[in-house]
């Protein structure tokens, strides 16, 4: 299957594109665009590997869903575009940031310059139904995303994982920590984030372990 993305990606996923399971996930998604609105628009459901090539990648970051309020879900896990109210999620990892970094976050909720940085924003579930979350599990995407984790475990060297919240956790079971730095702790969401996100400094000790492996850090 020819699938719309960076040509980087394409080359280390095209088996996945290939796979029954992904022309299946095709067409229910393709017939949910038709039918129903779904988040994020449709060119932008791929944004995450578009903005971030496979060879670029130092970080991932794992969310689950798409937000599924209108206008908020861009295809980069956590971010929203310029000009949306950051959301709450999203507010307190700015809090950390503040905290871990003594740095003042930024207004806008746009993720996109963490992206260029080579900061995987990456999703579980990549299209979600408006106002109904988790609409889209359980039908692909998740085999999908396993894959992309799978590869860039086997493929690359001192990639950073931050894992927050059991799911995100129990994606990343399979990575390789004698190889790859895996940060976990609570949800930054406004009901976990303060069993163990706040003061869990993923974003110096990601920095730290990229700095310490020859590697540009990330401006958070």
């Amino acid at each position: 299957m020819n699938v719309k993305i960076n040509q980087s990606w394409k080359d280390v996923l095209q088996p996945e594109f290939d796979k029954p399971y992904f022309e299946e996930l095709t067409k229910f998604v393709k017939k949910e665009y038709q039918e129903k609105t779904i988040f994020p628009p449709a060119s932008r459901i791929f944004a995450a590997f578009n903005e971030t090539p496979f060879e670029s990648v130092k970080v991932i970051i794992l969310g689950q869903d798409p937000y599924h309020g209108v206008a908020q879900a861009n295809g980069l896990s956590f971010s929203v575009s310029d000009g949306i109210r950051t959301p709450p999620s999203l507010q307190n990892i700015y809090k950390e940031i503040q905290s871990d970094l003594k740095k003042n976050p930024p207004e806008s909720g746009n993720l996109e310059r963490w992206s260029r940085q080579g900061v995987l924003l990456l999703n579980a579930t990549l299209t979600v139904e408006s106002g109904k979350p988790g609409s889209h599990q359980n039908k692909g995407w998740e085999q999908f995303t396993d894959a992309v984790v799978k590869i860039l475990n086997e493929k690359k060297q001192n990639v950073v994982f931050i894992l927050w919240g059991a799911y995100a956790q129990k994606k990343g079971e399979h990575i390789d920590r004698a190889k790859h730095l895996v940060i976990e702790s609570a949800h930054p969401s406004p009901f976990s984030a303060d069993k163990g996100f706040f003061g869990s400094r993923p974003f110096s000790q990601t920095n730290a372990y990229l700095v310490m492996h020859d590697v540009e850090p990330i401006e958070w």
